[in-house]
This record gives C-alpha cells, sequence and structure tokens, in this order.
C-alpha cells in the first residue's frame, strides 16, 4: 500500500524521465521559482536523448542570423505544414516556431548549455517549399563533465559510435567534416588526438574524453544546471500511476528503490518519460509487422510506455501511434542495444539490396524514410526487405565505416573481432559467394551492381535520384566526382551488412494542445497533466523536417509546458 502523502513529498511540479526535455522543463520551471522534482525509473539519467546526437532543429535561431543566415518565420510555417503531414493543428506547429528560439535563448543565457548551428546540415526533405539548405540545426558543443563531480558515473553515456575511435568527444560538425573528407579533416583528426592524449591527469581516470559530445553533452550540461539550482532528481524511482483530486492531476505514485510512495504536485505533472519501443505488447499493437523491440536503437528496458498508458487511463487522446522515428541499425555482438545507421548510407560506394537482390530505395534518403521503404517494399517482395542488406566493395572498407566497422586503413579485417564475420559482416571473394552466404537473389545482385557502376560513371541514379540534393549529398565524399555518394562497386572482397527495420523512439502518443497539456477526446484538456517528448504525439506528424526534430521539440514544449504551469494559479 502507498504511504501517506508527507511533507517531504510535495512540490510544485513533478518531471517524469530524465531526457532533454525532462531536463528543460525542470530546469525552466525553477528559474519560474517552482520547486520541482525529477524522477527516472533508471539508475542512469538521461535517456535516449543522451545518446543521441543532441542536435535540436530551430527555424530562425539566433546564431544562425549572427552568421548571416536568412530565415523567417513564413518560411518555417510553410516547410513544417508540408512536412508534417497535414495532421497537425497549425496552433500547435506555430506555438513551436513562436517558442523555440526563445527556449534556445532561455538556456544559453541562465543555464550551461550550449549551442553553435551547423550551417551545413540541411533540411532533410528538399524538395518542399520552405526548406533550407542548412541554419536550422543546432550542434551542441563539448561539456567539461569533471564538473558534475559525484553525478558523473550516473550519466548515461553515448555509444562508442558517437564518439572519434570510440573514446574521443567531437562535434557533430567535426565529424561531418572528417567523414565527408573536407579539405583540412586530417590535421582536426590528428588535433583532437592530441587534445586526449595530453589530458594525463583525466586519462588516469577514464580510458575515455573528460568532455562529453552531442547528446550527452547535452544532458550533462543540463544536469550541472539543474545541481546549480539546487533540484533534486531520484533515480531508480518507477511511475506506476497518477493521482488526481477532483479531476485534477495532483500527484503520483512511484516505487522508489522498492518502496512504493505518493509524491503531490500542487501545480501538475510533466510526461518527459520516452515512447513506448521497449515495450513489444504495445509494438505488436500499434505498429506496422514485423517489429521486435531488439532492433531499436534505445536503452533496453526504458521507454517502456508507462505514460501513455496512464494518461489513457485518465481518460486522453491519443494520435500518431502507428508513427515511429525509424532508423535502420546493426546488431552487434555483446553491445546494450543496435546501432543506427544514419551517414553511411551515403557514403559512395555501398548500395542496399533486399532479397531479391535490387535497390528500392535512394539510400542516403533520411532515415525515417529508409525504413519506411523497407516496409513498403516488404509488401510488394513478399518478406524479402527486412531485412535489407548494405553491400559495398574492397574500396569502400578501406575509406569509409559502416556500422562497427572502421575503414580497413585504421581497422583491417584482421583486427575486426572474429566472431563478427558471419554475425556482424560477411565476406565473398565474388558477388556471387557473398549472395550465396546472406540468401540473396545471385542473379539480381549482379545486375544491380551491374546498373550502379554505369550510374557512377555519369553521376545520375537514374532510379531513385541519389545525391540529387543537398542532404544526400552533406555526407557524401566531397572528393568524389562527380557524384559524391556514388561510387563503383567493384573491387574485391565484397562485403555484407545486415540492417534491420530499427528506431530511435516511437512518435506516436497522448494528443497535447499548444500549451503541451494533455486533452480528452472532446478536445478539453486534462487538469495538471502535461506531456512532451516522445511520450506525446509528434508535433512533427508523419515526417522529419531535420536533424533535431526530435529533441527539439522536447525542449521547446517543456520550456512551454514549465511556463504555463508557473502562470497557473
Amino acid at each position: 500500500m502507498a504511504g501517506n502523502v508527507q511533507g517531504d513529498n510535495q512540490f510544485d511540479v513533478i518531471v517524469v524521465g530524465s531526457g532533454a526535455g525532462a531536463l528543460t522543463s525542470a530546469v525552466v520551471a525553477a528559474d519560474n521559482g517552482l520547486a520541482v522534482l525529477v524522477v527516472e525509473k533508471s539508475d542512469k539519467y538521461g535517456g535516449t536523448s543522451s545518446i543521441s546526437g543532441g542536435g535540436i532543429w530551430i527555424p530562425n535561431n539566433h546564431h544562425f542570423a549572427a552568421k548571416g543566415g536568412k530565415d523567417s518565420y513564413e518560411k518555417a510555417l510553410q516547410y513544417l505544414k508540408a512536412a508534417t503531414g497535414g495532421v497537425v493543428p497549425e496552433t500547435r506547429l506555430r506555438a513551436y516556431l513562436d517558442n523555440a528560439p526563445k527556449m534556445i535563448k532561455h538556456l544559453e543565457a541562465k543555464s550551461r548549455v550550449r549551442y553553435a548551428v551547423a550551417e551545413k546540415y540541411p533540411d532533410y526533405y528538399q524538395h518542399l517549399p520552405g526548406s533550407l539548405e542548412g541554419g536550422r540545426t543546432l550542434d551542441p558543443e563539448l561539456f567539461d563533465t569533471s564538473v558534475l563531480a559525484e553525478e558523473l558515473p550516473n550519466l548515461r553515456q553515448g555509444a562508442p559510435s558517437n564518439l572519434l575511435m570510440g573514446r574521443i568527444a567531437w562535434t557533430a560538425r567535426q565529424a561531418h567534416k572528417a567523414m565527408a573528407r573536407e579539405f583540412g579533416w586530417r590535421f582536426m583528426v590528428l588535433g583532437l588526438m592530441l587534445r586526449f592524449k595530453l589530458d594525463l591527469a583525466w586519462r588516469r581516470k577514464s580510458k575515455f574524453d573528460r568532455r562529453a559530445a552531442l547528446g550527452t553533452a547535452l544532458i550533462a550540461s543540463l544536469r550541472r544546471s539543474l545541481q546549480d539550482r539546487k533540484v533534486p532528481l531520484w533515480l531508480k524511482t518507477d511511475f506506476r500511476e497518477l493521482m488526481t483530486e477532483g479531476g485534477q492531476v495532483c500527484g503520483v505514485r512511484v516505487v522508489r528503490e522498492g518502496h512504493e510512495m505518493q509524491i503531490r504536485a500542487r501545480r501538475g505533472v510533466i510526461f518527459a518519460s520516452g515512447g513506448f519501443e521497449q515495450n513489444q505488447a504495445l509494438r505488436d499493437r500499434y505498429l506496422p509487422k514485423p517489429t521486435t523491440a531488439g532492433w531499436s536503437a534505445t536503452p533496453p528496458g526504458n521507454n517502456t510506455g508507462a505514460a501513455l498508458e496512464a494518461g489513457i487511463a485518465a481518460g486522453a487522446a491519443t494520435a500518431l501511434l502507428d508513427k515511429v522515428w525509424w532508423a535502420p541499425t546493426i546488431r552487434v555482438p555483446k553491445e546494450e542495444k543496435p546501432r543506427g545507421v544514419f551517414a553511411e548510407r551515403a557514403f559512395p560506394g555501398a548500395i542496399v539490396v533486399n532479397g531479391q537482390g535490387r535497390r528500392f530505395v535512394n539510400e542516403a534518403a533520411p532515415y525515417l524514410e529508409f525504413v519506411d521503404a523497407m516496409y513498403q517494399d516488404q509488401q510488394k517482395s513478399g518478406d524479402k526487405s527486412i531485412p535489407a542488406w548494405a553491400i559495398f566493395d574492397a574500396n569502400f572498407r578501406f575509406n569509409y565505416a559502416m556500422g562497427p566497422l572502421m575503414p580497413s586503413q585504421i581497422m583491417p579485417d584482421s583486427r575486426l573481432r572474429k566472431e563478427w564475420l558471419g554475425t556482424v559482416y560477411w565476406k565473398g571473394e565474388t558477388l556471387a559467394d557473398l549472395a550465396r552466404q546472406i540468401g540473396v537473389d545471385i542473379g539480381g545482385l549482379e545486375a544491380t551492381v551491374r546498373k550502379v557502376n554505369e550510374y557512377a560513371k555519369t553521376g545520375v541514379d537514374v532510379e531513385f535520384g541519389r545525391g540529387g540534393n543537398a542532404f544526400d549529398r552533406y555526407y557524401g565524399d566531397s572528393n568524389v566526382k562527380p557524384n559524391p555518394c556514388l561510387a563503383p562497386v567493384a573491387k574485391g572482397p565484397f562485403y555484407a551488412m545486415r540492417l534491420d527495420a530499427g528506431d530511435i523512439g516511437t512518435k506516436g502518443g497522448l494528443l497535447t494542445n499548444e500549451h503541451a497539456q494533455v486533452l480528452r477526446e472532446d478536445g478539453s484538456p486534462i487538469p495538471g497533466l502535461y506531456a512532451i517528448g516522445n511520450c506525446s504525439a509528434a508535433v512533427m506528424g508523419t515526417g522529419y523536417p531535420g536533424a533535431g526534430a526530435t529533441l527539439g521539440p522536447a525542449m521547446t514544449f517543456g520550456y512551454v509546458a514549465a511556463n504555463h504551469l508557473a502562470a497557473a494559479q
């Protein structure tokens, strides 16, 4: 039985979850003078945000404007309307555009959070009106984690793939320069390595850089900001259900380190606990088939849909429950979760085929649309596109990364783990040999490669237009002509890697309004209940407008929710 509500268990606001949206809402609520508690069921804080790229998609941001960038509210609204599929009320779209620039200005002025503009990172849908070829995505600056002191061991660390050589922090801008092999990239990488090597005092404590990068940097800076404000964060505190009085949400019931307790919220509760991608029963109920939590790039055991189920029990409406922030993934033995495959698909010299050996999508397409295409082709090809197969040759292997395989000029096959052969990657002296090993149609694969090799000569992919827009070319090799995303697949040995229909979160959830209030089926708000991030129905609708279109809204509506709660009487 739950214990009695006591004075020490009363706060103005309770935030459920500890990702970027959750911590942003807690910072802003505290800045409004409210007493805040953050509860997190894991023994680590940061959630999926901490293992992400940490970018935020913020139209009309001040960093881009300071560099002479040209954007406008009208152009951003035009693009958002087109990119979101017409399923999101304009009031929510406008709330995002109105508040996103204010949110990041607030954090940079009053907290430890620091961002810089990724000027070259294009919006994902270059064919839509209002898109830009760069400037709307902001990239976290590195953050010195030593200031977290005793809180550092509880920080959820990013994937090794987010770090240079698996241990050295770099920004997304620096990673892009290296992957696109832009002028000066080698000197930049050497400089980062030297900085790490010379930090002798820290390297005696840890094999990893003292600086956090990407999403981990964002979470570390937000957590330090909460420390500055003396806002408590309770780990190992599992949310169970909402408390209500007279139709008003007034708190939560949780289990903390094995003990059930009630915590009262005088103003309200903000759900920021992620989607339901780790709940197989909910996946089976709502998502396209086949589906498994084992393909998700999110932390196992988290994001199980508790907020969704509690909201529904309280009478909340829902939307977009069959939609997902898709990303193809590669499973690596002994790693906690699969790795998302993002930039590698644009590198020249690799193709993706189905079981018939046939391409079915522009490999460099945005990751949501890439997995959507896997499901669409699965229906057409009869169970042949999930999994799909990335195919590349010795030249690609020498020059580029693919999943956990670093370029062979750095990590030759002889240095790869022996158990990876036949599980993470497959290798054949000929395309026919490779196709036999992975169960792909030999004739289909050979015919596909012949066509792609012709496209590489002309620079024009007549089937899917790969490399034909600024987004495709962002991760292409700037030294490859005439198309930075196309090169022949011609030199043996040949390699294959399995791509599963993975995700970085679900995007359907509790329906909210422009204030982030959770709505009933009749459109009225449930008093005292707010939802942000992936436990709410995405303000981005069916689309994914640009890098950071997940964290940007989570943080923005965290800012909105906190301010709305502060203004409530």
